[in-house]
């Protein structure tokens, strides 16, 4: 997977609060999402539509990806939504209760008919039992010439409300479902970003689940709080040491003697070419960082 920029904290903000979506442009967040959806309740839907796609039409975000989920298809919402925020251009609408590949036409259907701009990307929440099992065929819509799909998102808090499953205890009962998904995203090349965690109070706990998120391959972190910001930004970027090994390994490949090698040794170990495609992109996402924490 190329990776084209960071994904480490991606911080939903609610769509119908004016002052949130203010602070936004001062938050050390990778992404933004403006949300329609949850956080928004029934009669204050149309005021945040309109609210949100000014802001996103102002600008004013800087280096962050600005993200705005809609409400879902079949809802009453739905298709003035789409509307007024493939407008506003923002960098990717999110679609939430995506359950198969069908759902994904769907959405590609309503922004090619709400005129959006070839810019906008198009992310997929991950929450419903059905998605777990679908995983592979809704990213690999990612395929098709004319897809927009970029990411997946899980939805951890919709899975253990359709399924029953504990969130609690490691996420022991979802570790299943996050495999699957991740596995899914990287075969078709999409970020895949890990779900929230709820108490915003507990920093331990937040960074015990960010550590598992990066262990089993997530790109980063959909958060809650701006609290939780700092430590998942750091959890999510490669620590020195990995940097350091990666450029290492870069270094040593780099050498006319090592040009046509498949396998070296460096420091004592030994290191095949795939080490140093995993080490270059150890050290893009390096750079990526650095360049947008300049640009905040």
């Amino acid at each position: 997977m190329t990776v084209t920029r960071p994904r480490r904290s991606v911080l939903y903000m609610p769509g119908a609060n004016e002052r949130a979506l203010e602070k936004a442009k001062t938050l050390a967040a990778d992404c933004l999402i403006f949300d329609l959806e949850d956080s928004v309740a029934p009669d204050a839907k149309e005021a945040a539509r309109a609210r949100v796609a000014a802001a996103v039409g102002a600008g004013g975000y800087g280096p962050r990806e600005v993200i705005v989920r809609v409400n879902g298809h079949g809802t009453e919402w739905s298709a003035d939504d789409f509307a007024a925020i493939a407008a506003a251009a923002p960098d990717a609408i999110l679609v939430p209760k995506v359950s198969t590949a069908a759902d994904v036409a769907a959405a590609h259907q309503a922004l090619a008919a709400a005129g959006a701009a070839d810019g906008t990307a198009l992310w997929a929440m991950m929450e419903t039992p059905l998605a777990m099992l679908n995983a592979r065929d809704i990213a690999a819509t990612a395929i098709a010439p004319a897809s927009r799909l970029a990411a997946l998102v899980m939805g951890t808090n919709d899975l253990a409300k359709e399924t029953g499953a504990d969130p609690g205890a490691g996420r022991f009962a979802m570790l299943a479902w996050l495999s699957m998904c991740v596995a899914a995203a990287k075969a078709y090349g999409l970020a895949i970003i890990d779900g929230v965690y709820n108490d915003f109070r507990d920093e331990e706990g937040l960074e015990a689940e960010c550590r598992q998120g990066r262990v089993l391959g997530m790109d980063g972190k959909t958060l809650i709080h701006p609290n939780q910001l700092a430590p998942c930004n750091a959890i999510f970027a490669p620590p020195a040491a990995e940097l350091e090994w990666a450029r290492k390994i870069l270094a040593a490949f780099d050498q006319p003697e090592n040009a046509a090698k498949g396998v070296i040794s460096v420091d004592g170990r030994m290191v095949e070419r795939l080490h140093a495609a995993m080490a270059r992109r150890t050290v893009a996402i390096a750079k990526a960082i650095e360049k947008m924490e300049n640009l905040r």
